[in-house]
Order: C-alpha cells, then structure tokens, then sequence
C-alpha cells in the first residue's frame, strides 16, 4: 500500500478518526541516517505521529515539531511534520540496538527511556507557535503523545502506532488517532465501546502486514457509529526544505573571518542537514564569494 493519510468521522461528527501509513516514508529515514532496527522504529512512530497531529491544522502551511528527551541511549528524536503531508526527522544515536523487550517486540520504551520529556509545537501558520511539555510515560511514542493529547488538548484520544523492520528494511509503519470530542465524550455507553475496541488491538502493523487498508481498519473500529469516510485521500513522504543555497547562507552568517578561516585550513567547508542527512560540499572559490558578498553589502548599508 502507498503511503497516505486519511481522514474520516462518525457519531455524528463526534469522533474523529485519522489513520496513515508511512512505510515508505519511514524506509527513507531509515536509509538517510542509517538507523538500527530499534532505532528506525522510534523514529518511525513519532514520523508517524507527527503527520496525525498535523492532520487536524486548517493552513496548509501548517506544522507540528515533536521533540522527544528521555535519558534512554538513544538520546533525543526531533520530527517536523506539516499539514501537506511531509515529514522529516532524526534521532541522535542512530546505531544504537538493544534486545527486544518482554514481548519479543523492539524496545523503544528501553532505547527513548521513561524519565524525560515531549515537547510539542504547533505553528498554525499565523501568529504564535503554540508550545506544551508533557513528562514522558512509557517512552513508547504512543502512550507518551497520548498523554499530551489529553493533557495538554483536553482531549479524550488514543494514538496506535507501529512500525515492523525485516532483515530488507521497513515492511509496515503508520499510525492511527481516534479522538473523542466533545459533543460526543458524555455518551459514557460510546465512550467504554470504542475503549474496549482499541483495547482488543494487538497493535497497527499487524493490520497493515494482514493487507488492512485504513478504510476497512476504520470500519472495525466505528464501523457501526455512523462512520464517514472524507473523500480526500493525501499522500504522504518524507522531505527536506535543505538545499546547497541554504546551506550558502547558513556559511555566510559566521563572518568573513570565519569563512577565510575555512578556505586556508580545509580549502572548502561540508555541512550535513541534521533533519535529512544530506551532505553539502562547497569549495574555495565559492567561500570567496560569500566574503565578497559580505564586503559588499556593509559597503551597501555604509551609504
């Protein structure tokens, strides 16, 4: 199945349901930055989620930054993912393995680490970012965004996510967000169905690995509450605004003496996106020309 999010309704309008998959999308990081198995399916879950939260922004410029700090060895994960359906993101110990947990799964709970944070921002495209720091439950990703999601939205959700790594990379990622609003969260009846619903899940990559489509997992879930399908299906991936003229102007705001440095010791300058793991080259001859930029424009501002 292509990777894609889509959206749906039931109860009226009272709950609100997204599904993505990202498999694709999650293979891309994995090969970018060279990811271990555990490592690739934490990376991958909060790709995932940060695409879901996105989901729900009105402007299209809309974006969701999710930083996740647990005092695991994988360190710290940082996932930017915007209403248009592109997501980038990284983590900083990509090589870093451990044994698979009680359940024979990846521990991502083990690599995240359960003492730390999430810190969640979302720049709705206009004015001020809106930013909230949840401490960390389980390290898992889902149980974690969940925890902001009703703590810091006031919003009954719950966050499934999933990712399954083979011996040839990625085979199944994606994720699901149902949220309760509130014109439906006093229906207790409603409320205790779709719980014991989610509750009976064994996980979302089980369904994809089934040949599931979001529909179908949809339909099992709120099939019988009204369910509405929103006709636009979005496509999703992995992409970084990066570019080597970016990377220009980043070099040209450390100075003339700074960039002269850099041409008599390393005859050119390498710059590596964090995001996408892209590597920039550029020579003398073009460090030359940022400093002459530079001399240009204060002899500019001096008149």
């Amino acid at each position: 199945m292509v990777d894609q999010l889509i959206r749906a309704t039931a109860a009226d309008g009272g709950i609100r349901v997204v599904g993505v998959i990202t498999t694709k999308l999650t293979e891309v990081a994995r090969q970018r930055h060279n990811l271990s198995y555990v490592a690739t399916a934490a990376l991958g879950r909060t790709l995932s989620a940060g695409l879901l939260l996105a989901s729900s922004m009105k402007q299209p410029q809309g974006r969701v930054n999710i930083r996740v700090r647990g005092d695991g060895p994988l360190g710290g994960i940082l996932v930017d993912a915007g209403m248009d359906g592109t997501a980038r993101g990284y983590v900083d110990n990509p090589a870093v393995e451990l044994p698979p947990n009680a359940q024979g799964k990846l521990d991502v709970g083990g690599a995240v680490g359960r003492q730390g944070y999430v810190y969640v921002v979302r720049d709705m495209g206009y004015g001020f970012p809106y930013s909230s720091t949840v401490e960390l439950v389980s390290g898992e990703i889902g149980d974690d965004l969940t925890h902001y999601l009703v703590n810091s939205e006031q919003t009954p959700s719950a966050l499934v996510l999933g990712v399954f790594v083979g011996a040839n990379g990625v085979e199944a990622a994606g994720g699901l967000l149902l949220q309760i609003l509130p014109r439906a969260a006093e229906d207790t009846e409603m409320v205790e169905l779709i719980e014991s619903r989610l509750a009976g899940l064994t996980g979302f990559t089980p369904l994809l690995r089934a040949n599931k489509t979001l529909p179908q997992i949809f339909a099992d879930l709120v099939g019988d509450l009204g369910l509405e399908i929103l006709p636009e299906t979005q496509m999703v991936q992995f992409a970084c605004p990066c570019s080597f003229d970016r990377m220009l102007r980043a070099l040209k705001m450390l100075g003339e003496d700074e960039l002269q440095d850099m041409i008599e010791k390393d005859d050119g300058a390498e710059a590596i996106c964090h995001f996408c793991n892209e590597v920039y080259h550029t020579n003398s001859d073009q460090l030359a020309q940022l400093i002459e930029d530079l001399r240009e424009e204060r002899q500019e501002a001096r008149r």
